[in-house]
C-alpha cells in the first residue's frame, strides 16, 4: 500500500523499462543517462515528446496516476453446453439416445450462432444415486451436425451402466474450432465429411494417434519422401506433381537378392522364390543427402531399376556401384 502522494517516491527508483515502453525507447533513454523513472520527471516534457514520442509521456502519466487507465476484465471464454433434467429416470439405450439427440440439436444451434464447430464432446449421465457416467468422443474434423455426432455416441452410451436410472444429462463441447457455413450439396464437402466420420469412428476406438495419413516431404531419398502424421490433426496435402520416375506404392527395408545373374539381373531369387526378368527400366541414380548421417546410405549412391518379372511381381531393385559390391537389393513393389 502506497500512501497518498507517495507514488513517485516508490516508483522513482524503478528502471524506465517498467513503464511498458518499447525496448528501443528504453535503450535510447539509458544512453542519455535517464535510467530511472524519477530521472524522467526532472526533464522537460516537450523535448522528450519530440525525441521519443507521445507514448512515453502517456505511459509515465499512467504510472504516476495523472492520466486514467481503465482496466477491463478479459471476456469470458465461450461455453457451449446444454443440459436436461428428466421427471422420471430412464435406463434404456434408446431412451438415452433420444434425449441426447434433443440436446445435440440445441448444442449445434449454439455452435452455429457462433460459427464454431466441435472437435470433442463430453456427455455426462447423472444417475439417481448421485453418481455419474461420462462418455467422451473426439471428432476428426470440426462439425456441428447433430446426426453425425449422435452416431459417435452410440457405442459409448450402450456400454454405460444406468444403475437405478438416469435422471439428468449434460452435453458439452469441450474443444471447438472456427467453422464457417458451407454450401449445402457440395460434393467435395460430402466426401470430406465421410472420410472424417470414418476417422472419428476408428479414432474413438483405437485412439486418434493410431489413425495416420501420408504427407509429402522434401527429399529425394525414398524413405524420407513422405511423413506419417495423425490424420485427425493434419490437413490433407497433395503430393507435388513433379516429373520424376515412378515410385512403388509399397516400400520396405532393403532385402538382399540371391542367385543374381546379369546387370540388371536377368534371374534372381527373392523371399525364397525365383524370378526371371521380362523388362527392366533404369537406372535411376539417387545420391545420399550429405547433411544426414544415415547408416543405410553410407555405402554411397544407389542405382535403382524397375523390374517386371515373368512371374508377375514388379519390383524396385538397386545396387551400390560406388562401393564395389555386387549385391542387389529389393526395396519396393509396384502395384
Amino acid at each position: 500500500m502506497i500512501p497518498e502522494g507517495g507514488l513517485l517516491s516508490q516508483l522513482g527508483p524503478m528502471p524506465v523499462s517498467a513503464l511498458r515502453i518499447e525496448a528501443p525507447v528504453a535503450d535510447g533513454l539509458t544512453r542519455l543517462g535517464l535510467h530511472k523513472i524519477a530521472d524522467l520527471t526532472a526533464v522537460p516534457r516537450a523535448p522528450l515528446a519530440r525525441r521519443f514520442g507521445a507514448e512515453l509521456l502517456r505511459r509515465l502519466d499512467q504510472a504516476l496516476g495523472t492520466q486514467a487507465e481503465p482496466v477491463a476484465a478479459e471476456a469470458d471464454a465461450l461455453h457451449f453446453g446444454v443440459r436436461m433434467t428428466l421427471p422420471e429416470p430412464i435406463g434404456l439405450t434408446a431412451d438415452v439416445m433420444g434425449v441426447l439427440d434433443r440436446l445435440l440439436i440445441r448444442l449445434c444451434d449454439k455452435l452455429a450462432s457462433a460459427q464454431m464447430g466441435a472437435r470433442a464432446v463430453r456427455l455426462e449421465l447423472m444417475r439417481v444415486d448421485r453418481s455419474a457416467a461420462v462418455v467422451n468422443v473426439g471428432i476428426a474434423r470440426a462439425m456441428r451436425d447433430p446426426v453425425r455426432i449422435s452416431a459417435l455416441f452410440l457405442k459409448g452410451v450402450d456400454e454405460v451402466d444406468s444403475g437405478f436410472g438416469i435422471d439428468g444429462l449434460r452435453l458439452t463441447a469441450t474443444v471447438t474450432e472456427s467453422l464457417a457455413p458451407e454450401q449445402i450439396g457440395n460434393a467435395q464437402a460430402r466426401a470430406e465429411d465421410e472420410l472424417s466420420d470414418l476417422i472419428s469412428r476408428i479414432g474413438n476406438r483405437l485412439g486418434f494417434d493410431a489413425v495416420q495419413r501420408f504427407l509429402p516431404a522434401s527429399s529425394r531419398i525414398p524413405e524420407r519422401s513422405f511423413l506419417t502424421v495423425p490424420a485427425a490433426y493434419a490437413a490433407t496435402e497433395a503430393f507435388p506433381a513433379k516429373r520424376r520416375p515412378r515410385r512403388p506404392i509399397t516400400l520396405f527395408p532393403a532385402e538382399v537378392l540371391a542367385q543374381v545373374s546379369g546387370s540388371p539381373p536377368a534371374r534372381f531369387s527373392w523371399r525364397r522364390m525365383g524370378f526371371t526378368t521380362l523388362r527392366a527400366h533404369g537406372p535411376e541414380r539417387i545420391t545420399p543427402e550429405w547433411w544426414f548421417d544415415d547408416p543405410a546410405w553410407r555405402s554411397g549412391v544407389r542405382d535403382y531399376w524397375r523390374i517386371e518379372t515373368n512371374e508377375g511381381p514388379r519390383l524396385w531393385l538397386f545396387r551400390t556401384p560406388q562401393s564395389g559390391a555386387r549385391d542387389w537389393y529389393a526395396q519396393g513393389v509396384f502395384l
